[in-house]
């Protein structure tokens, strides 16, 4: 079997009322690896997520780095992070995600990861969830659904909030510096 190196495998988006705002998915790369991710499965391990930001959050005073959230298993990682407004960012990570010599600047297999190797990340989701705030004709609020009138959509439909998460997503590999 060929040398494989960590990847994203979904990244989530989850708003101040612990409701699903985006998810991403991304697909493994190479033999055997084609297979398309089920989006159900990753919104239950975005959701279990959510007791462990509650019960993290009182200790947590200093940064928005929550790092590990917990292992799925020996393959698949959850990381969080948590912006000012409360809106909570989460990577999984699949440990085997795709190829080694399709990643990185020194092509190597990586054997684990360090919870810094998704800052870049997470510092670059958050960049485009300010984006997205500053965005005019956004409203935070028809996304709650404490607040939301009517037939909102609880989902953000922004194509180019959709489109950086997704370059975010392909672009990382561990060791990068800047997304």
């Amino acid at each position: 079997m060929d040398s494989r190196t960590p990847s994203i495998a979904c990244i989530g988006v989850i708003g101040r009322s612990n409701n699903p705002l985006h998810i991403s998915l991304f697909a493994a790369s190479g033999p055997g690896y084609e297979s398309e991710r089920n989006k159900l499965e990753y919104s239950f391990m975005l959701n279990s997520c959510l007791d462990i930001f509650e019960a993290r959050m009182p200790a947590k005073t200093v940064g928005h780095d929550f790092g590990l959230l917990h292992a799925l298993d020996e393959r698949t990682a959850m990381y969080g992070w948590v912006t000012n407004t409360g809106v909570k960012l989460v990577i999984v990570v699949d440990m085997e995600g795709r190829p080694a010599s399709t990643t990185g600047p020194g092509k190597a297999a990586v054997l684990g990861l360090k919870d810094r190797d998704l800052t870049p990340a997470f510092q670059a989701l958050q960049t485009a969830y300010i984006h997205l705030l500053r965005n005019p004709f956004y409203t935070p609020d028809d996304h709650d659904p404490r607040r939301a009138k009517g037939a909102a959509s609880l989902q953000i439909n922004s194509p180019r909030f959709t489109k950086e998460v997704e370059r975010i997503g392909n672009a990382w590999y561990p060791g990068i510096i800047s997304l």
